[in-house]
């Protein structure tokens, strides 16, 4: 937990040195421009998509004559992204989790885009959902785009289920009777009948706890009051999802528990709740499945939405051209191609019919319960100023909840015992 503790602070240091950092704008450089932006997502499909925007980017401004996608990987993203700007070596244009948007947005680090997408050619800013970009201003302004609005769903091996005696969640839609219950009762059945993996909730690996936020809203819990101020987690909903997920991974089997890990694209899980980028990696899939949106919860039906934002760094020589490379990347038309895997905030493009264009392996109706409707009713995962001292306090407190004889309001009262003070703040 020592281990865990410092490793937060110096996060949240970094991201303290390189917000101080960048304080004052450097001169402009007039020179040939090599321009980086960092990414999670090592996935070939998506590279080659960014590569062919960059290279008509640079084909109309011969002075760019580079611009690299510099993937990181996703468990350490934030931190190694904070580590670069302290360091003096960040990035030209980030891509920015959503639950580290609070801190980039507010800190001065990030340029100002409203003035370069208005005079952006054919931009149409006002086609931006004000919902999609709420999350990523300050005082009006937009520091971020957007580029990801997409909700969580849940992917099916139908295969596995029906192997394994059970009802798909589509039958059960069909019968009003997707619930948690049943969603735990047919991933229960399924792993018993090929000793594979239940339900997983991708990302999460016991680290994560952020994911579990697409448990947890069908209860109504929240991790944190919507003023940032008041400690979620002993409160009631709270206690009766986390109570309800722990009976599943632990006494009904239903999810892998500490220390498994399966991958359910690779065939070795009957359900997984992610988000549709992930489709892609369904291309060549040798089982049948399908995607429907997250199980009924107590409180009834609910979505909840991941979003990923795109800013252009304030410090550096090249803060001009890389808002202006954002402008290139974000213009409707590219919007149009990008959405093919990271649902856009375009009003324009956030029909069934349109997205159905860019995603080939995704029926029209998936993308208007998933996705569509998500957006039109979803919450975003939890997010707060200082989010990386936080999550790392919520992770160390949640540690004691993954054992099987865990108390579970106990350990949930710790978490606000460990994050009160941060709130706070």
């Amino acid at each position: 937990m020592k281990i865990r503790v410092v490793l937060a602070a110096a996060t949240a240091g970094a991201l303290a040195l390189g917000l101080a950092a960048c304080g004052g704008d450097e001169e402009p450089s007039t020179g040939p421009v090599s321009l980086r932006m960092t990414v999670w997502s090592s996935n070939e499909a998506h590279l080659k998509l960014f590569n062919e925007i960059a290279d008509a980017y640079k084909a109309k401004n011969p002075r760019v004559t580079e611009v690299k996608f510099d993937p990181i990987p996703f468990e350490s993203y934030t931190t190694t992204l904070t580590t670069q700007i302290a360091g003096g070596n960040g990035p030209d244009l980030a891509w920015l989790l959503e639950n580290s948007a609070p801190d980039f947005v507010n800190s001065g680090a990030l340029v100002p885009l409203d003035d370069t997408l208005g005079k952006a050619e054919g931009y149409d800013a006002a086609d931006l959902s004000p919902s999609a970009t709420s999350l990523w201003k300050a005082d009006g302004k937009l520091f971020a785009y957007p580029f990801s609005t997409s909700p969580f769903g849940v992917f099916v091996n139908t295969d596995m289920v029906k192997a394994a005696g059970q009802q798909t969640p589509a039958e059960l839609i069909a019968a009003n009777q997707w619930t948690w219950e049943k969603a735990v009762a047919v991933a229960a059945a399924s792993s018993a009948k090929n000793g594979k993996a239940g339900l997983v909730v991708r990302d999460f690996d016991y680290k994560n706890w952020d994911n579990l936020s697409t448990v947890w809203t069908g209860w109504g819990a929240q991790a944190w009051t919507a003023d940032g101020k008041g400690c979620g987690f002993d409160q009631q909903p709270m206690v009766d999802a986390m109570t309800f997920l722990h009976n599943a991974i632990f006494t009904g089997k239903a999810l892998p528990g500490p220390g498994t890990t399966a991958d359910f694209f690779a065939g070795e899980a009957a359900m997984t709740i992610t988000q549709i980028s992930r489709a892609s990696l369904l291309k060549d899939a040798k089982f049948g499945w399908d995607l429907v949106p997250l199980p009924t919860g107590p409180k009834g039906e609910y979505a909840v939405i991941g979003q990923a934002g795109l800013g252009a760094l304030k410090k550096g020589k090249n803060a001009d051209v890389a808002a202006d490379f954002l402008a290139f990347f974000t213009n409707p038309a590219n919007s149009a191609k990008l959405a093919a895997y990271f649902p856009p905030p375009r009003t324009s493009l956030l029909t069934a019919e349109t997205l159905a264009k860019t995603n080939p392996l995704l029926k029209p109706e998936q993308l208007q319960q998933v996705v569509i409707d998500g957006i039109s009713t979803g919450v975003v995962k939890p997010s707060h100023t200082g989010q990386a001292e936080i999550a790392q306090a919520v992770r160390a407190a949640l540690d004691p909840l993954w054992k099987p004889d865990a108390d579970v309001k106990t350990v949930l009262g710790g978490v606000c015992s460990a994050i009160n003070p941060l709130l706070a703040k």
